[in-house]
């Protein structure tokens, strides 16, 4: 008994010591949501990760926001590297022959699907860390896949430094530094890039929620993600209230983050103050905020999305270590 009322002690120590967040998150719940209904979009490293899911998962996917990155398997097709894929003017048609010649081999959904989705592109004036030719490679590769120009916003004439812009939150608009996020004024009002990029991608929507229905919840990541991917152990949920039962069949839109923007570095700044959650309140969306962190190894120190190969050289292809992630992530979402 003695031996025992020790333990109970060390144990209730260790409880009341524990720092705040290391308790296991839930696992993702299966909603039932719309297969028909599912989007991404992302910002810096996070936008070349959406493109990527954009094309190798393109039979699935409708739409795509793209803020300040660039095209599919963009190291690859194009001298200089990283470097020209941040600050040169690589070349988007390359881009698309890399994604026809993956679908060729099977690896990616087949490329004519891409024709069909609608796409939104932004590049801030003021962005020095990708510049807004890399931006127009994005804009080329889409016309490349036959994407209508009807199809494509994109919106380039805005002051804004390397972040997501949101209406109610960030710093000001030609900044380049944490959490990433920025407000600008467009027309004599504070713009709201949320906003833009769900209705481009589903069409009007209804006003958003003044206040939420529900809160963002973390999630484990482990179930989906290998120890060599580089992802952190949790992601991060919004399910409105309306959409937590199944019969609902809301949307689903995946919202990567960008370098030196998780939840580890940057807290809630993406996936509680940015703005997706109001607008998806309102509108039947389920948003997903999954996250790398930084990492030795694989060696990513700056908590980047994977789009040179850090991950594995498969990193844009549907088996990759971290699209194979997400993508099983968007499966657990739209199961019943």
């Amino acid at each position: 008994m003695r031996i025992g009322r020790l333990t109970l002690s060390f144990l209730s120590i260790f409880v009341l010591l524990a720092p705040q967040g290391v308790s296991a998150a839930e696992k993702l719940p299966a909603l039932g949501a719309d297969p028909a209904r599912i989007s991404i979009s992302g910002l810096s490293s996070g936008a070349f990760m959406a493109v990527q899911y954009d094309v190798a998962f393109s039979a699935s996917t409708i739409g795509v926001g793209v803020v300040a990155g660039g095209p599919y398997n963009c190291v690859y097709v194009n001298l200089g590297g990283i470097y020209t894929c941040m600050q040169g003017a690589p070349v988007g048609q390359s881009s698309y022959q890399a994604a026809v010649g993956f679908a060729g081999l099977g690896q990616i959904d087949p490329v004519n699907h891409i024709a069909g989705q609608k796409i939104y592109l932004f590049s801030g004036t003021q962005d020095t860390t990708v510049r807004q030719s890399v931006m127009d490679a994005v804009h080329d590769f889409y016309r490349a896949a036959n994407v209508p120009a009807s199809s494509i916003q994109y919106v380039k004439g805005t002051a804004a430094g390397h972040a997501f812009i949101s209406d109610d939150f960030g710093n000001g608009c030609a900044i380049t530094q944490a959490p990433f996020v920025n407000e600008c004024t467009v027309a004599g009002a504070l713009y709201d890039q949320p906003a833009a990029i769900l209705t481009q991608i589903y069409g009007p929507l209804k006003p958003k929620a003044t206040s939420l229905s529900s809160s963002p919840i973390a999630f484990d990541q482990a179930q989906f993600a290998g120890a060599l991917s580089g992802m952190a152990p949790s992601g991060y949920l919004y399910v409105p209230k309306s959409c937590q039962q199944s019969a609902a069949k809301c949307a689903v839109h995946v919202v990567f983050h960008g370098c030196l923007q998780s939840a580890d570095a940057v807290g809630d700044a993406v996936y509680g103050k940015l703005g997706y959650n109001e607008w998806a309140d309102s509108n039947g969306i389920i948003i997903l905020y999954p996250q790398v962190d930084k990492s030795s190894i694989p060696f990513n120190p700056q908590g980047c999305w994977d789009w040179w190969g850090y991950s594995g050289l498969n990193f844009q292809t549907k088996g990759g270590a971290q699209l194979s992630a997400v993508h099983a992530m968007v499966q657990q979402l739209v199961s019943q």
